[in-house]
């Protein structure tokens, strides 16, 4: 059953090459798996590869972006859809609307926020839709250290340990999303 997945991934193009590796693949396994992918909109860093890799494959992209960067040099301009919000927060809506699945690659700031509140959204059932998070050449393994102490010290259930899987590749994301 195609799924549309939504992104979260950086948009630096000053990142270690691996990671541009791995989000090629992930665009690839989404477009040959039939799937539609749900992004930020860009067309550099992490998340312009994996657009590209979607397109090169035949694949689909819906872009989303905040009114703020329309008319960037940024953008995807090719996405299939491109659609325009007021601000980040209804971009954000936006995408958790338009998705059946959540992936994270590494990024920064904005995909930690990002990993955080569908993750925050999924304990409070607001929504059962699959989070995995791409630990990619160990990336996040620091976060999930701190999911853990979360845990431990009682600021979190141990359950909510189960609101995320952790792949370490886009692979075993695809894998997971297709069962």
């Amino acid at each position: 059953m195609p799924l549309s997945i939504c992104l979260f991934c950086a948009s630096s193009d000053a990142v270690d090459g691996a990671f541009f590796d791995e989000a090629r693949q992930l665009g690839g396994l989404i477009a040959r798996g039939g799937h539609t992918l749900v992004y930020g909109g860009g067309c550099i860093g992490l998340m312009g590869a994996v657009a590209l890799a979607v397109h090169e494959q035949g694949g689909r992209v819906v872009g989303v972006i905040p009114q703020s960067m329309e008319g960037k040099p940024y953008v995807y301009r090719d996405a299939d859809e491109l659609i325009v919000t007021k601000d980040l927060r209804q971009r954000k809506q936006v995408m958790d609307d338009r998705a059946d699945a959540f992936v994270a690659l590494p990024g920064g700031f904005g995909t930690l926020d990002e990993i955080a509140e569908v993750v925050a959204h999924r304990q409070l059932r607001a929504h059962e839709k699959p989070v995995v998070i791409v630990n990619c050449r160990g990336f996040y393994g620091p976060l999930l250290a701190l999911f853990d102490h979360l845990i431990e010290t009682r600021f979190a259930k141990p359950h909510h340990r189960l609101s995320f899987d952790v792949v370490a590749d886009a692979a075993g994301a695809l894998a997971l999303l297709e069962k």
